[in-house]
């Protein structure tokens, strides 16, 4: 028995990284999911591999949730195979970095399309099904909200703008009875981590371990972010139990984010 028995969870981003280790968590505890993302095939792998684990019924639908088009689709599909939902995670989205007068209006456009446009239309979509099942969202967001750097400018502004967006709808939760938190990730050890890690390493003339190792020597950190670590308090947050947590923003970093809030 899990403590999600008989929910039904759309976890955005689902076929990797952070949104994939938060999908397994919720089956791993009872919840059956929708995981969404662009590549039907690593969505397939990755529900085919969650459903082994948990037995549970995972699915997937592929599509472009920068477009109204596409978020509209994954909501169709989430009522026709499962009659409702009662968890929504949004945790889609990359931002480009660079120098700032390098990243063209495209960039910043792109940036914002994703992480912000789609979860804002996802939770609009969803959210008479959230409201009628007393349900809760998850907003997977970033340490960028409050520590901007010039060079992940896009990063930043999305996720600033994602926080408050959050904040603003936890407030008509209150009145819904809809659970609305947000988890900020410090650096986590996903593929895209390794990816820029590797390139940034070469580019630094050193290894992806020790660039890594600069990294937790800066922010003063015992380790970097695994997704497991963001996935634990996302299941958390959609407990019972953890109701009366209602539009917080949680750092998940190691205590890498050292301002107050």
């Amino acid at each position: 028995m899990g403590r999600l028995d008989d929910k039904v969870a759309v976890v955005t981003g689902g076929s990797k990284g952070i949104g994939a280790a938060i999908a397994s968590a919720l089956a791993s505890e009872g919840a059956d999911c929708l995981l969404a993302a662009r590549t039907a095939a690593d969505l397939e792998t990755r529900s085919g591999a969650i459903a082994a684990e948990s037995g549970r019924r995972v699915e997937w639908v592929a599509g472009d949730l920068r477009t109204m088009e596409g978020c509209a689709a994954l909501h169709d599909a989430a009522v026709d195979r499962f009659g409702g939902v009662d968890i929504l995670v949004n945790s889609a989205g990359a931002t480009k970095a660079g120098p700032f007068l390098e990243l063209p209006d495209d960039d910043w456009i792109d940036g914002f399309a994703l992480k912000f446009h789609g979860a804002v239309r996802l939770s609009r979509l969803f959210w008479p099904q959230l409201k009628e099942r007393h349900g809760t969202v998850v907003n997977v967001i970033g340490g960028l909200a409050r520590t901007p750097t010039p060079d992940v400018a896009i990063g930043g502004a999305v996720n600033a703008a994602f926080a408050n967006f959050s904040k603003a709808l936890a407030g008509l939760g209150l009145r819904d009875d809809v659970n609305v938190n947000t988890i900020h990730p410090g650096q986590t050890r996903t593929e895209r981590h390794h990816t820029l890690m590797k390139a940034r390493a070469e580019a630094a003339g050193t290894t992806p371990a020790e660039f890594e190792q600069q990294i937790i020597d800066r922010q003063g950190i015992r380790r970097l972010g695994e997704p497991g670590d963001v996935a634990a308090l996302a299941v958390f947050l959609c407990l019972p139990e953890s109701r009366h947590i209602q539009g917080a923003s949680i750092a998940v970093d190691g205590g890498g984010t050292q301002g107050l809030f």
